[in-house]
């Protein structure tokens, strides 16, 4: 793997290909890359460290970037275990090094290592610089991004921007591109871990606003040097809250096939009434984290859902609370239920959708009776009326 960023500006990440759980809940079947990056002048940074899973691979890394000379500087920008596993291992190889971060950067980093600080650490606070030599990195506070000690670090002579998890993506650097490209795994990746954080990041962008930048290095995911305002331009939407796309995620959580059902003809009586998008995800089945990702990239949402112990089948009210704790909002969504004798599930869904901020529950709610019936199409119309109207 070769990834290029400049004759002074050296990547020696690695790729983490046997991980099946990234923060042992989000499933990455194209691994993740740990992204640490080498700074080469008058005085040498290192640009985070990666997680202990790949050490001895990216301390070999290093000591050919670095080609015998040492380690001046340690910047830490996040203290998640992903990226500051290996601190001790730097420290030991490098005792005279600095270790560069924020005062509360040090607070956690005695409560994952064992450390002697005393006169090894350089505490940044906004807008502070730190000169290399010909390279100067410059500070920028970014907390709940999506830990409270993240910084982020603008290199200003390369104009580069060491964003820490933000602009990452799921996948490791040498898996091959399934076509989706950079957003779908971005997506996911942004939703699932820094998605409930918004706010913090509208106020990054703001403050990153008037630097120019060539090229971003995120802790995951690939270096992006074109294009740019494309990958700003989805974080701004992302952190806003607002829609990405035009589209209806139907998403369905049946026990025994008959609400699937119910939910399958919805989506066809959707298409058919000219929803740009319709996407159906059985949750039983399906990622929850990605009928995450589909629930905030589209503007509008049908749950359907049998009833089950008085409540609601219980990967739906899993999903709901995933997007409660994500900050789901200004969305528009219909109900569905299906109940033998008490239906109870709509009861519940609306409950749950009602501690959420502007997310509008569309009248009729539609209660199935066991199975679908010919008598139920009317209702299930008006539902779909409701979700198409402009």
């Amino acid at each position: 793997m070769n990834v290029v960023i400049s004759d002074t500006v050296k990547y020696i990440g690695v790729d983490d290909k046997t991980l099946d759980l990234f923060e042992s809940q989000y499933a990455v079947p194209a691994g993740v890359s740990y992204n640490s990056y080498v700074i080469l002048d008058e005085k040498v940074a290192v640009m985070d460290t990666v997680d202990r899973r790949g050490m001895a691979q990216w301390e070999e890394n290093l000591k050919g970037a670095l080609g015998g000379r040492k380690v001046d500087y340690l910047v830490i920008q996040h203290m998640e275990p992903d990226h500051a596993g290996s601190i001790g291992r730097l420290a030991e190889l490098y005792p005279d090094m600095v270790l560069v971060g924020n005062a509360k950067t040090f607070v956690m980093l005695s409560q994952f290592f064992d450390l002697p600080l005393e006169g090894r650490t350089l505490v940044m606070k906004e807008g502070d610089s730190l000169s290399l030599g010909s390279h100067t990195l410059n500070f920028i506070m970014a907390p709940m991004i999506h830990w409270p000690e993240v910084m982020v670090t603008y290199e200003s002579s390369e104009k580069i921007l060491f964003s820490a998890d933000g602009f990452g993506k799921f996948g490791a650097l040498s898996a091959e591109d399934d076509g989706e490209g950079w957003a779908c795994e971005a997506r996911r990746y942004y939703f699932n871990i820094v998605g409930k954080y918004g706010a913090p990041v509208q106020a990054l962008l703001k403050k990153l606003a008037g630097l120019d930048v060539a090229c971003i290095c995120p802790l995951h995911g690939p270096m992006l040097n074109e294009n740019l305002g494309y990958y700003i331009g989805l974080y701004d939407t992302w952190s806003s809250y607002r829609p990405e796309d035009k589209g209806i995620l139907v998403a369905y959580a049946s026990i025994h096939g008959n609400t699937a059902a119910a939910a399958e003809k919805l989506a066809e009586i959707l298409r058919q009434k000219g929803a740009e998008k319709v996407v159906v995800r059985d949750l039983a089945r399906f990622d929850v984290a990605e009928a995450v990702e589909d629930a905030f990239r589209y503007d509008r949402m049908v749950l359907a859902a049998a009833s089950y112990d008085g409540g609601v089948f219980p990967c739906m009210e899993e999903f709901l609370h995933h997007l409660q704790s994500k900050t789901y909002q200004n969305r528009k969504v219909g109900l569905m239920e299906n109940g033998t004798w008490a239906p109870s599930a709509a009861k519940v869904m609306k409950g749950i959708l009602e501690t959420m901020k502007q997310v509008e529950v569309v009248e009729p709610v539609v209660t199935i009776r066991s199975v679908m019936k010919a008598g139920d199409l009317p209702k299930m119309e008006e539902l779909a009326d409701a979700m198409t109207a402009s």
